[in-house]
């Protein structure tokens, strides 16, 4: 409860401060920055040297990658059907695939399911859409946010030097050290710095009356986020015969709204920055209510 409780303040917080122009319309910017370069780093380095591999970490682990990259195929079918800019598609590719696993998962799942769920969530997230963040999502900024044909080069190296990807590659070679406490309080400090601000930005951009030209890619990504990818989800696990808790909470997973950071990437590398952000603010609204729709159908 705290966690929606934190989502909507935030939200209204840099709505209000918008309307108040009290803050530079650098504002945005400036603070996904802070979480891109700062933030963001500091939760893969706290969360990957955590992470144990075990027979359960296999569903939650095909589930998230079939979901991301089913949706991105889905998204890029769509995209060419419609006609959307370049700058449109990329953003879709990343607000329209990765999901919000942890901080609405977490809460989400803890309420339907209870705490013993939570392992499943926590391996869906970090060994799912963290490391599809700082590696696809990377790879995905790099291409669309060139107006021209960039070489494979020249994204290579943009991955190579994206702070997010840089950490992740550091922390799995830390997989299984334990930092001692005073590093652990300073990168959860700095981790923990990710939702505020991001959500904050969020509200700093958001928009009630959506321009008609966003209202269809819009559409698109909310149906591809809320609709089309717990579906995927369950086809994977039925393929599999997959049946149990691990498989709910991986549907469940699927089901979140778009994932907070792929709205800063999206909006700090230039793909549509309004259109990123109302799917990220409204998608976070309308999945409250999806989610449990969901799993009242496979619970």
């Amino acid at each position: 409860m705290d966690n929606f409780v934190l989502i909507l303040v935030a939200i209204t917080i840099g709505y209000g401060i918008n309307r108040l122009n009290i803050f530079s319309k650098e504002a945005p910017i400036i603070l996904n920055q802070f979480v891109i370069y700062i933030s963001l780093p500091a939760m893969v380095l706290l969360q990957i040297p955590k992470l144990t591999f075990s027979v359960d970490t296999i569903i939650p682990i095909v589930v998230a990658w079939a979901v991301i990259i089913i949706s991105a195929i889905l998204v890029l079918l769509l995209s060419r059907l419609f006609a959307f800019s370049r700058e449109v598609t990329g953003s879709l590719m990343l607000v329209a695939t990765l999901s919000n696993s942890s901080f609405l998962g977490i809460p989400i799942i803890n309420a339907y399911m209870g705490e013993d769920s939570l392992p499943y969530v926590l391996v869906y997230d970090q060994l799912g859409n963290s490391i599809a963040v700082a590696t696809y999502g990377t790879f995905i900024a790099s291409y669309y946010s060139n107006k021209s044909k960039t070489g494979f080069k020249i994204i290579f190296l943009k991955i190579l030097t994206f702070p997010p990807f840089i950490s992740l590659i550091v922390a799995l070679f830390l997989m299984g050290v334990e930092f001692n406490d005073t590093i652990t309080k300073v990168l959860t400090n700095f981790a923990n710095t990710i939702v505020p601000l991001a959500l904050v930005a969020v509200g700093l951009q958001l928009q009630f009356r959506l321009p008609k030209e966003d209202l269809k890619p819009f559409s698109v990504a909310l149906v591809v986020k809320l609709i089309l990818a717990p579906i995927i989800a369950i086809l994977v696990c039925k393929l599999f015969g997959w049946n149990n808790q691990a498989a709910i909470v991986s549907i469940m997973e699927a089901g979140m709204a778009s994932m907070i950071t792929a709205g800063v990437i999206a909006s700090m590398t230039g793909l549509a920055p309004r259109l990123s952000t109302a799917i990220v603010g409204y998608g976070i609204i309308i999945s409250f209510f999806t989610t449990a729709v969901l799993f009242k159908i496979i619970g």
